[in-house]
Order: C-alpha cells, then structure tokens, then sequence
C-alpha cells in the first residue's frame, strides 16, 4: 500500500481507502463486514470512510465495532454529516444544531473520541455557510474533529468555505466527489478550486457503481451478486449510473478496456482504480467491498503507473459516453 498526504495538510492517507457506504448494514451481514475489514488492514489500509445517513446509521456501528481494538492512532477514521437521520426538522443539514449533535451521534456509534476528517456531506442552502463553517471550527477546537472536509460540493462553494476556514483557522482539507474514468466532472472546475485552496480528492466510486469492473455485459441481466442484482445496492446503481447500464454502447465501450488492462497484467478493476489514482489532485480512491476477495483483487492497484499511452488509448475507447459537464457537480 502506498501513502500520501491528504491536500497541503500533514495527514498521511493510504491511497486506498475502505468505505462501507450501501454494504455495512444492508447488503451483508455484519460477519462479513467485518471480514471485509479486516482485509482492509491486512493490505495495508489505514483510511476509512462512512457516513451518519449510510444505511440508516447503523454503518457507522458495524465499521465501530469491526475497528474495536485496533490503534486508534494507526487508522485515519473519516464520517459526514448533512442527509436526514430522523424524523425532526433538525435531523438534517448543516445547522449548528445538526452538526454538532450529529458529531456526538457519530462519535458514539464508531465507538471513538474524534474522527480524523469530518465531512459535510452536501452543501446546504438554507443555512449560512458563516453558521456552519463555526459550527466546524468549534468541533475541531473541542479535539473531536481534526480536519474539515466537503462532499459534493461546486467550486465557488468550496472557495467560499475555504475562505472562512482561513479566518476561522479551521483545517479544511478535503473534497469527497465522485470521479471515475466514466465522470469527469470535476475535472475543470472542481480541481482547480481545491488546489488552489490546499483541499486533496478522496474520491467514490472509482468503478463507476462496478460498471468499469466490467461485470455487466451488453444484453445480460446483471449478476445476482452484483450490486445492481441485489436489491439493496439496484437503486443506487440506477440513479448514479442507469444512463449508462441502459445504453448497450458504453457497456460494449466499457469491454473494450478488457485488453487494456489485461496488456498491463491488471483486472479491469485495477486499472480503473490505478486510472483515478494517475491524478495528482487524488489523495485517495475510496473502494468497497461486499466479499474479502474484492478488497485484496482492489489493493493491488496501490502503486501503478499508466503511461501516456495507455491514458490515450482509454480516452478513446470511452470516447462520447464520458461525462464532463461541471453542471453536474453534486
């Protein structure tokens, strides 16, 4: 596993992260998150990433107890807070309220004193970005917070909150978007803005929701154990990536990078996480897993280098089903 340091700030990440969004507490049993887990630190794993919303709180629990007696010190432990969480109109956002009691909820179901990064997980309209980024700098004063990070966000709302990071003198040093060698969107904008701010990608779904793993064939129903064969994970797959699971084109597209990778001695999974991770911008790639086989297949992308020639011949196998637009940002 190699390590780099998330944005300008001092904390080192491992350049795969474990993130148990739509598997912890849904889609397996708690025997097998943990399994899963424990795969994560065995190759070598320090990062995890979850949220208060994944799977109605109770990822939080499962990834708790399946980091019980590991060194607190040894793990970078990142969750969010925004999405209802109950039924009051303060269960949700980016109130004061919400936050810092959303903190505590978190800080109580992970069974630990602070997470390592604290996201907020969508941008808020209703509330002052002022109220929300205090609510933050009072949560990293207190030491249950260390760094601040964003989730989704556009990159005027990103210089705008690192503006008041800076004179609140909160560490703000991450953005979570997704990003893949299908969605782009980032790219122009999005990037810019954070390095120029000091702000690192720790990006999600890298295999565009297991597209890019080449599982889904053109003209085939998708695999009983696949994530858009579980009912758990198939409304979540459609509303990210149904525009391409529906167009037989990309998914024929996306078989065409099967020699790519095999050329280079890779899976097609390793050569979509190895593509993200070309980035300079990625601090880390956020990988899933609903069996231990899938993290050690997904850890062997630490640490590979795509040459030129191989980005080229990607772009032009994906070529027109790559999305771009900036607009779609969140």
């Amino acid at each position: 596993m190699e390590f780099r340091r998330l944005g300008n700030s001092g904390l080192v990440i491992s350049e795969l992260a474990f993130g148990n969004w739509i598997t912890h507490g849904a889609q397996i049993d708690e025997e097998t998150a943990h399994a899963c887990v424990r795969a994560a630190l065995d190759a070598g794993i320090t990062t995890f990433d979850t949220a208060d919303v994944y799977s109605e709180t109770r990822a939080e629990t499962v990834l708790g107890k399946a980091l019980a007696g590991q060194r607190r010190e040894g793990l970078v432990l990142s969750t969010k807070v925004c999405h209802p969480v109950g039924p009051g109109p303060n269960d949700h956002g980016l109130s004061r309220k919400h936050v810092v009691e959303g903190c505590e909820a978190s800080l109580r179901r992970l069974g630990t004193d602070y997470v390592d990064v604290y996201y907020a997980h969508r941008y808020d309209p209703a509330v002052p970005l002022e109220e929300t980024m205090l609510a933050f700098a009072d949560l990293v004063r207190s030491g249950k917070v260390l760094y601040v990070g964003v989730s989704e966000w556009t990159a005027e709302q990103i210089s705008r909150a690192a503006g008041l990071a800076r004179e609140l003198r909160v560490p703000l040093v991450a953005s979570q978007p997704q990003y893949s060698m299908l969605w782009r969107v980032i790219e122009s904008q999005v990037v810019p803005a954070c390095e120029r701010e000091g702000l690192g990608q720790v990006v999600w779904s890298p295999l565009a929701q297991g597209i890019l793993s080449g599982k889904y064939r053109p003209g085939a129903a998708a695999p009983s154990d696949s994530r858009a064969g579980d009912d758990a994970g198939k409304g979540f797959v459609d509303m990210l990536v149904g525009h391409w699971m529906k167009d037989e084109g990309a998914l024929r597209a996306v078989q065409e990078l099967a020699p790519v990778a095999a050329d280079l001695g890779l899976t097609m999974s390793q050569l979509a996480l190895a593509w993200v991770l070309q980035n300079p911008s990625v601090s880390a790639a956020i990988i899933g897993a609903s069996r231990p086989e899938q993290v050690k297949e997904n850890v062997a992308a630490s640490g590979v280098r795509l040459e030129q020639d191989v980005l080229d011949r990607i772009d032009g196998i994906l070529g027109d089903y790559v999305v771009r637009d900036p607009a779609r940002t969140g």
